[in-house]
């Protein structure tokens, strides 16, 4: 998900050939989840309709105080209540002369009377002909507008409208809104921290078309990756195979088969992780030795004997890897005495906290939507959650260790 998810966001839209950019960046931001409102200049209406924006944004796009059809009764445009509105604010594309109003306060067109009203962060993306983004005053407006803490979206090389190579072109839609994800980024708990985690099952084949495994879904820990993403971290997931359908947006994806692969995977960014949670159900065992053909069922006996050996431990060897400078977390599965096996697993394992799932419990198991854990950790605390959905928990679960290892802002 998004972080424009439900954010409020008035998108301005003044007079310059990258106008028609502009119905783009609505589908862009719609599509993040936003919700959007166009204001539009007279002079922006050359170069794309109010009719298309209204259209994808599916609000009435304003351009003036009193639109021609409400003088009959008349009703008028707010400039403060729109300026109250709105999460962020954005003017895109933004032309030499909105900079110049911006800039000098003149507030003679709804789109600047918005802006001079806005309390949330504004932020322009300017488009003009390299000459003109080259001029001194220009680069003066946006230095002054800079000071101010105004967010410049910095002008794209390529070809112009005038068919000159310069600095000058808007940015792409896709790149603005970008921008606005990692300006709310910036400005979340977990922000500059990177979190790694394991999720979801492991195969161990036996042939090319049989292997030992289990029925983990991986949601567990995929909840856990998107509530670390919505905090602001930066998410590395090592996923086992998996068919369940998760939400994997904006952070790293790595997909894994074996439960050596997935040890690899997770030593591949230990060293540089902040907290690394494994919930991952890593297979203890593996074939000793995997046929490269498909093993045919005989009629000689009514048995068929495979050795194993075991698989590695995955939480234990990054419990014991010297350049550890993170907090580690381990998640373990019993059907009974799970307070002494989870206790007893925290200090073999030289992990800070463990998540104890006592499978048996109405609502708890591999492939559900719900789970109910009870965490220890190193100093002795211990935390209970009740039965909820794994994406209630997983946010409860990282608040837990934000506040616990004292996870803040880097």
């Amino acid at each position: 998900m998004s972080l424009l998810h439900n954010r409020k966001v008035l998108l301005g839209v003044s007079g310059s050939i990258a106008a028609y950019k502009s119905a783009h960046l609505v589908r862009e931001l719609i599509k993040r989840g936003a919700e959007v409102q166009v204001v539009i200049t007279d002079a922006a209406k050359d170069f794309v309709t109010p009719l298309t924006l209204s259209t994808l944004s599916t609000r009435p796009v304003y351009s003036a105080f009193i639109e021609e059809e409400q003088k009959t009764y008349g009703v008028w445009n707010n400039h403060v209540e729109m300026g109250l509105w709105a999460d962020l604010m954005v003017i895109a594309p933004a032309s030499s002369n909105t900079l110049s109003k911006m800039a000098t306060g003149a507030c003679d067109n709804l789109l600047t009377a918005v802006y001079l009203s806005a309390k949330c962060p504004v932020f322009v993306a300017p488009a003009m002909d390299l000459d003109m983004y080259a001029n001194g005053a220009t680069s003066d407006n946006l230095a002054l507008l800079k000071e101010r803490g105004i967010g410049i979206i910095d002008a794209d090389f390529g070809e112009l409208a005038s068919g000159l190579v310069g600095k000058g072109r808007m940015a792409e839609p896709e790149a603005i809104a970008h921008h606005l994800e990692e300006y709310l980024k910036a400005s979340l708990p977990l922000a500059g921290q990177k979190v790694l985690i394991n999720a979801g099952p492991t195969h161990e084949h036996i042939d090319p078309v049989r292997f030992l495994g289990n029925n983990s879904s991986g949601k567990m820990g995929a909840a856990l990756a998107a509530a670390a993403r919505d905090l602001g971290a930066s998410v590395h997931l090592v996923l086992g195979p998996t068919q369940a359908t998760l939400d994997l947006h904006g952070m790293q994806v790595s997909r894994i088969t074996s439960a050596d692969e997935m040890l690899a995977a997770m030593l591949s960014d230990f060293a540089q992780s902040n907290l690394t949670i494994c919930t991952a159900a890593v297979s203890d065992y593996k074939p000793a030795s995997r046929s490269q053909h498909k093993i045919k069922k005989t009629d000689e006996g009514q048995s068929m004997v495979i050795s194993l050996e075991k698989t590695p431990d995955i939480l234990q060897t990054l419990g014991t890897q010297e350049n550890r400078k993170g907090y580690l977390v381990g998640f373990a599965l019993e059907t009974h005495d799970g307070e002494v096996y989870a206790k007893d697993k925290l200090a073999r394992k030289n992990a800070d906290a463990i998540v104890l799932n006592t499978l048996g419990k109405e609502g708890v198991g591999f492939e559900g939507d719900t789970n109910e854990v009870t965490v220890y950790t190193a100093d002795g605390k211990t935390f209970s959650f009740p039965l909820t959905s794994k994406i209630t928990l997983g946010k409860s679960l990282l608040e837990l260790f934000m506040n616990e290892f004292n996870l803040t802002n880097a």
